[in-house]
C-alpha cells in the first residue's frame, strides 16, 4: 500500500490538472510557450500517474476497473465485481 502522502500528492495533481485544463489548452493552441511556462508544473497531465483507487499501487493498474491487479483478483474471487468470475474449462 502506498504512503498517504503519495496518495495525497496524486489527488492534489488531479485537482490542479482539472483546474488548469482549459487555460492550458488555449495556450497550447495559441503556441504561447512562455505562458505555459508560467503555469504550475503539477497542472500538466503528464505528471499524473495511474494508481489503484484502493491501495494507491502504481504498478499493475487495470484502467477499465481503476484498481491494481492484486485488488482486482481479491475482489473477483469474493464476487464483488459484477460479471467477472474465475475461468474454468
Amino acid at each position: 500500500m502506498a504512503k498517504e502522502s503519495v496518495k495525497a500528492r496524486q489527488r492534489k495533481r488531479e485537482v490542479m490538472v482539472a483546474k488548469y485544463a482549459a487555460k492550458r489548452a488555449a495556450l497550447k493552441a495559441a503556441g504561447d510557450v512562455a505562458g505555459l511556462d508560467k503555469l504550475p508544473k503539477n497542472s500538466s497531465a503528464v505528471r499524473l500517474r495511474n494508481r489503484c483507487q484502493l491501495t494507491g499501487r502504481p504498478r499493475g493498474y487495470m484502467r477499465h476497473f481503476g484498481i491494481c491487479r492484486l485488488v482486482f483478483r481479491d475482489m473477483a474471487l469474493d464476487g464483488k465485481i459484477p460479471g467477472v468470475r474465475k475461468a474454468s474449462w
